[in-house]
């Protein structure tokens, strides 16, 4: 009974010493709203010091969150109301902390006065969510930003976007039945699924060069269409792109070559590749974020093999997803885990906790990441991104993608890739789609390159 009893005393002080402030923070703990009766609720800032979202207080102390950069940073930021969403969730806690000096406490305490929150100091850069908005031009999508050595997220785009300010009209519409579809509040970059398109040929590279060690042998010669398994198969607009090797196929992005390889490959090393890569499993990230997929396995059906290898199919991913794979290939096959919160300050600028780079694992091995980084340098110097990408002061790798959504000819655009102003030492990496760009006439290579420009310029 004394053994039973020490027990229970020495858990009660560990759960309350050690585990305390996790399970206050716990996003789903209602105890958090009560904090906001003794403090008002802290700012969210970016990188370069940019308030994203404050507290006004009025006269007779009447709170009101506003958001100074309206829809710019809405679903990154999210919203105060109506269950939370974005960094307002995730940070509830530390927004509602308040570790000013002791003094100052005392006087807010005499004075009936709340303490002023905690500050949240983001890793986004204004600079980059501005060129990211701006690039899109009003076109549905999204884009992803992080840097591959650290994890940290510089821009997170999603749009159409909503105004946070106007919340309480937002909700009404979403939930009315006019907006009943509406996908206002879907964060696309972490939520949407897409099918990745010829961003997925960079998997059924590695998976091929993994099982063809003389892959540098690899000839086909594209006509434009082809038969594979008893479907048929066109490259984009039907271009004829002769005789290819491996590297050529990818930097011309032929369809017919990707699924004359394809579909000679082993169906369940090409499944635990993705597994590998994410696919089907939660992602290492905070926030609300949906599984990508990939549904192909030994026992599909033959005539499921040359579509998806080239990214159409069942296949999906979301771009948040598609910058991680990127990432990890940019940072020689090691994931760092994604993350947006740089520091917490108190009211007074003073660090109160600091967070670091964390690495979530090895995704690829090095000789992986050695034998495709060539095949996405040519997508930039000579093939299908080098008009946007090739001749610049900083050097680029990556690929193009163009994802059917339906017969009637709409297609979304993807780019994934990363630029440096030495290709050895990447300094950023992006995800980029673009809905139904054929008809707002806005590719992915296109916001790519104006986001590059604003980060080395």
């Amino acid at each position: 009974m004394v053994l039973v009893f020490m027990a229970m005393f020495g858990f009660i002080v560990y759960y309350v010493v050690h585990d305390s402030e996790t399970i206050i923070s716990n996003t789903s703990n209602r105890r958090q709203d009560s904090m906001s009766e003794f403090v008002v609720r802290g700012d969210i800032v970016t990188e370069d010091g940019e308030v994203i979202a404050t507290t006004e207080v009025d006269e007779e102390g009447n709170e009101t969150r506003v958001y100074p950069y309206g829809s710019m940073f809405a679903h990154v930021v999210g919203y105060n109301s109506y269950g939370r969403a974005g960094l307002e969730l995730e940070q509830n806690f530390n927004l509602l902390r308040s570790h000013v000096n002791i003094m100052s406490k005392l006087s807010n305490e005499i004075s009936g006065k709340k303490n002023p929150g905690d500050t949240v100091v983001t890793s986004l850069r204004y600079d980059l969510q501005e060129a990211a908005i701006n690039s899109l031009g009003g076109a549905r999508g999204a884009v992803v930003v992080m840097e591959p050595s650290t994890g940290r997220i510089l821009a997170m785009v999603s749009a159409p976007a909503y105004d946070p300010n106007d919340i309480d009209n937002v909700w009404e519409h979403v939930h009315s039945e006019e907006g009943e579809e509406s996908t206002l509040l879907l964060n696309r970059a972490t939520q949407g699924l897409y099918a990745p398109g010829s961003t997925f040929k960079i998997i059924t590279a590695i998976e091929y060069m993994r099982e063809n060690p003389d892959y540098e042998d690899y000839s086909y010669d594209c006509e434009g269409k082809d038969i594979f398994n008893s479907v048929g198969i066109r490259c984009s607009g039907g271009n004829a792109h002769g005789t290819v090797n491996l590297e050529q196929s990818v930097a011309y992005s032929c369809n017919t070559s990707f699924a004359n390889l394809g579909i000679g490959l082993d169906m369940d090393k090409f499944r635990n590749l993705t597994g590998e890569l994410l696919f089907n499993k939660k992602l290492p990230y905070q926030g609300d974020h949906s599984m990508s997929k990939f549904m192909l396995s030994k026992d599909s059906d033959p005539g499921e093999i040359p579509q998806t290898v080239f990214g159409q199919g069942d296949t999906l991913i979301s771009p948040l997803h598609n910058c991680l794979i990127m990432s990890a290939i940019a940072n020689g096959g090691v994931l760092m885990k994604p993350y947006m919160v740089d520091e917490i300050d108190n009211a007074d600028g003073a660090v109160l906790k600091s967070y670091s780079p964390k690495t979530y694992g090895t995704l690829l091995p090095s000789a992986d990441v050695k034998r495709v980084i060539p095949l996405l340098e040519a997508v930039c110097d000579y093939g299908t991104a080098s008009p946007w990408l090739s001749g610049l002061p900083y050097s680029c790798a990556g690929k193009t993608g163009t994802a059917e959504v339906d017969d009637e000819g709409r297609m979304n655009s993807w780019f994934v890739g990363y630029a440096g102003k030495d290709i050895d030492k990447p300094e950023i990496v992006i995800s980029v789609v673009v809905e139904d760009y054929s008809e707002n006439s806005i590719t992915g290579t296109s916001v790519a390159r104006n986001v590059f420009d604003e980060f080395f310029n």
